[in-house]
């Protein structure tokens, strides 16, 4: 078994270890009534996005998630909250150098004693599940998860039990019989939906795209075929589905929580590169972290 499909499938029993963090997680990341701004690259900034629709939509207050490469300080926070796993990525340190004093600074990462420690007033460490793989795979699902319990108090055990049942359910096609996959979502998910697309770029080298699911009618629907598996989280019409169907395409949804329908996604992916003849322990032109000269 590859490392990545190792930390695939300890996803479930990596997340209950979230639990000890609530408090500080409530603490930092929910500040009622503050102007809060997420920054990350790649799979953090997907996660950043849906921490903020999260914590805006629960009522706590203006958030906003930025790539951390695009950041100017123009606008005013209370905090910012950097997200990143290994606590050394360029242009988030970058980032964070240029936020203004007075300014609170958090860094949500996997590892201690990294320069992200420097830049930031205090971090949430979520160092158990810190990953040997260059492709992210638990380190997100369990930032989710603890964003998950903080801004909608959904029980952890709820989204255990679904991640449990990801890993146990099969996939929704053959990846012989794929290589195109569009991933929808609206709302929180739909960075959710982003990163899925980046696990199948990532990890198989294949054609994957991502939109907020009503895009995908307005131009995306166009090169959708019989090889296209069309894939959403969470609240997608399900009319999408029927136009999705009559482009050639396999849909797929189900009722998990978007987290574990997160980890179907990973698992498909990592079937597609095996199928491909691909390492995902080895992604083409990509390091663990992008520490830039």
């Amino acid at each position: 078994m590859n490392n990545t499909l190792a930390e695939v499938a300890s996803q479930p029993e990596v997340w209950r270890r979230t639990a000890p963090l609530a408090s500080l997680a409530r603490q930092e990341l929910a500040a009622p009534g503050e102007r809060m701004l997420l920054l990350g690259c790649g799979t953090s900034w997907f996660v950043a996005q849906s921490i903020a629709e999260l914590r805006e939509s629960a009522g706590l207050g203006e958030t906003d998630a930025v790539c951390a490469s695009e950041y100017v300080p123009r606008r005013r926070y209370d905090r910012v909250v950097a997200v990143t796993r290994s606590g050394t990525s360029t242009e988030v340190l970058a980032a964070l150098r240029q936020v203004p004093a007075g300014t609170r600074r958090i860094a949500i990462t996997a590892v201690r004693g990294e320069p992200v420690d420097d830049l930031t007033d205090a971090q949430l460490r979520l160092d158990f599940a810190d990953e040997r793989s260059v492709v992210q795979t638990r380190f997100p699902t369990s930032v989710l998860a603890l964003a998950l319990t903080t801004y909608r108090s959904k029980a952890l055990d709820l989204i255990v039990a679904d991640g449990d049942a990801a890993l146990a359910a099969p996939l929704p096609a053959d990846p012989a019989d794929i290589d195109h996959l569009v991933f929808l979502g609206t709302g929180w998910t739909i960075g959710i939906a982003h990163e899925a697309a980046l696990k199948v770029r990532e990890s198989a080298q294949a054609y994957s795209e991502s939109y907020p699911a009503m895009d995908f009618r307005h131009g995306p629907v166009a090169v959708a075929g019989p090889r296209s598996l069309i894939w959403s989280f969470g609240d997608v019409p399900v009319g999408l589905d029927d136009v999705a169907r009559q482009a050639g395409a396999t849909v797929h949804r189900d009722d998990l929580d978007p987290i574990a329908q997160l980890v179907l996604a990973q698992r498909f992916a990592l079937a597609l590169a095996a199928h491909r003849g691909l390492d995902p322990d080895r992604p083409r032109l990509l390091t663990r972290s992008v520490v830039l000269a």
